[in-house]
């Protein structure tokens, strides 16, 4: 099969696992407070450590590839901070709906934007490690997809509780999983000559800053609202052992 095409494929099936998070709304019967607190407090878990464990670390890597170490992580945490703002600056311009629960709509669009700008490196980085190696790329995909599972329910679940539509939840969810394809069209078409490792690296401490401030600041905060600190903690630590795993593993 041509590499090019391998790469298409790859980027769009890691991609597309945002959608097992999302399907998990189909077998849900009853809408429950309790579903909701669970669901944002492992997905601000997992964004949270995603970040820490997996994100910055691999910003910095690509920065030392061209860099000294102290200037890498100076650069590094300027551009994670520089993530924060942007997402602040999002999160400050996202309209709130008329809805049964506008501020949860707000949290299931903010979590779209985010996981779009997210994957859109991925699939830069997908694309590009597949050409150069269907090994590597098959394993950075593999990796890719188990993360995406849990960011499908951060968009999901807030869009259908929301909503009260599984048709809609699911199709914001798949317009942030199509955005790894999207990001491996770009990189074919334009990026290809720019893709290198300060990129990458600035790509991944930018997306790192963002995915703390969405995690901390609106999935946590959210989760802590429905005032149940026991199952708020406990879904937080599952994130976190998922993290680990997948670090541990993939």
């Amino acid at each position: 099969m041509n590499n090019n095409l391998t790469a298409f494929l790859l980027s769009f099936l890691a991609g597309s696992s945002t959608l097992i998070g999302a399907f998990i709304i189909l077998f849900i019967k009853n809408k429950t407070t309790k579903i909701i607190n669970i669901a944002l407090s492992f997905s601000s878990a997992v964004m949270f450590f995603l970040s820490i464990f997996d994100l910055i670390p691999e910003s910095i890597s690509f920065f030392r590839k061209e860099l000294f170490s102290v200037p890498s992580i100076l650069i590094c945490f300027i551009f994670v901070v520089i993530g924060l703002k942007i997402a602040k600056l999002i999160d400050k311009n996202l309209k709130e709906p008329k809805l049964n629960d506008s501020k949860l709509y707000r949290l299931g669009l903010l979590s779209m934007i985010t996981i779009i700008i997210h994957n859109i490196p991925e699939g830069i980085a997908t694309f590009v490690s597949t050409r150069e190696s269907f090994s590597f790329g098959l394993s950075l995909s593999l990796a890719i997809a188990m993360h995406n599972i849990p960011e499908g329910i951060s968009i999901a679940l807030p869009i259908y509780y929301s909503t009260n539509k599984k048709s809609r939840a699911i199709f914001y969810t798949l317009i942030s999983g199509l955005s790894e394809l999207l990001g491996a069209f770009l990189t074919y078409l334009f990026l290809l000559p720019l893709v290198n490792n300060i990129t990458l690296g600035i790509l991944f401490s930018l997306i790192a800053g963002i995915m703390f401030y969405i995690s901390i600041f609106e999935l946590l905060k959210n989760a802590l609202d429905y005032k149940n600190p026991r199952q708020t903690i406990i879904s937080f630590l599952v994130g976190f052992v998922f993290i680990v795993l997948y670090i541990l593993f993939f």
